[in-house]
């Protein structure tokens, strides 16, 4: 046995966790959704970006005033396969029977404005890459039609930018990929470490603690070791199995910091949730509202925490970005230091006491 009893404590509370079912399937997900991401990612992009499906053509009816031009519009865009029609009804037709993905009624105005009508069936995954095959042809027309009507202006108006090019299984697995695995065990971190001191409280063994050669901050310094260190550690391990599934992390030490910062400050928030809580049930439910509101305060601030981590590990951190990463270090810091502070001014007595 070593001799710091807070690192006999942490030992005792991660061998806890494997009665801990909810817990131990949460890990497992994770586990899976890292170790398989190069396999999982295809078919997750395709619901996170339905426009990156290969073979996903969607033929479009046309008709109306300007439908030639929609059209030549249209055609220049991958995955559309327009066609004009002279006939309204003709072209309702088809689309009822299913011939067509998507009508599209034109409407000319005497200013040479467009005006466009869309129409897509009710047919699930389908319904949702025709929506997205239109919202790139749409914003094409758009790009034609403002670069047609550039000879009437008396000024030189701004060129449109390019349209982008970039992978979006690049995009989802940096944007989103990365920092849920990097995210998910801060969260988990938290209700551990809630739900260790509530049970400790409703069963009253804090008062065996009389007894016992260590003092109640040694007892919570061993719980927030054992749940601080859980979040990091499975961060490093999810990041190790993103590089061996052949996704690089440019900045793997500093997301693993700041995966350490955030739980540090999270689980010291769930410890004075949980001491100051009447009981398990309540304890949990303000951690909630409480993680919650944290992420709503993140929103303000100058960089998301998932672009922070998005950005380091994909190899461009900003000024901005190790400023931030400083400043979650520091909260981390401060947060154990307060939590501590609010252990040691309570004592055995008031912690055993009826809740």
């Amino acid at each position: 046995m070593s001799r710091d009893p807070r690192l006999t404590i942490a030992r005792r509370e991660l061998a806890a966790l494997k009665s801990e079912k909810t817990i131990v399937l949460a890990l497992l997900i994770q586990l899976f959704v890292a170790g398989f991401s190069s396999f999982l990612v295809v078919g997750l992009v395709s619901m996170y970006d339905p426009s990156s499906v290969e073979g996903g053509s969607v033929g479009v009816a046309i008709v109306g005033e300007g439908d030639e031009d929609v059209a030549d519009s249209l055609e220049s865009v991958d995955g559309v396969e327009p066609t004009s029609f002279a006939d309204v009804t003709e072209a309702h037709t088809r689309f009822r029977d299913g011939r067509f993905d998507a009508l599209l009624v034109v409407t000319e105005s005497e200013d040479g404005r467009l005006r466009i009508r869309a129409s897509v069936p009710d047919s699930g995954v389908r319904s949702t890459l025709v929506v997205v095959r239109l919202r790139e042809g749409l914003q094409q027309v758009e790009r034609d039609r403002r670069a047609s009507f550039s000879d009437r202006l008396d000024f030189e108006p701004i060129a449109l930018p390019e349209s982008s090019a970039g992978s979006p299984y690049v995009g989802f697995t940096y944007t989103v990929l990365v920092p849920l695995l990097c995210f998910l065990p801060v969260f988990i971190s938290g209700s551990i470490a809630v739900d260790s001191i509530s049970e400790e409280l409703e069963r009253g063994t804090f008062e065996l603690l009389r007894a016992a050669p260590v003092s109640l901050v040694d007892i919570l310094d061993g719980k927030l070791l054992a749940a601080g260190s859980l979040a990091p550690l499975q961060a490093a391990l999810w990041l190790a199995l993103l590089r061996f599934n052949g996704i690089p992390i440019e900045h793997a030490l500093p997301v693993v910091g700041l995966v350490a910062a955030l739980t540090a400050a999270i689980v010291g928030l769930g410890i004075a949730i949980a001491l100051l809580a009447p009981d398990r049930r309540q304890a949990q439910l303000v951690y909630s509202v409480g993680v919650l509101s944290v992420f709503v305060v993140a929103s303000l601030l100058p960089e998301h925490p998932a672009n922070t981590v998005a950005k380091l590990a994909i190899g461009n951190p900003t000024d901005a970005t190790w400023t931030l990463l400083a400043g979650y270090l520091v909260a981390g810091a401060s947060a154990l230091v307060v939590v501590r502070g609010l252990v040691g001014r309570l004592s055995v007595e008031h912690l055993g006491g009826d809740r």
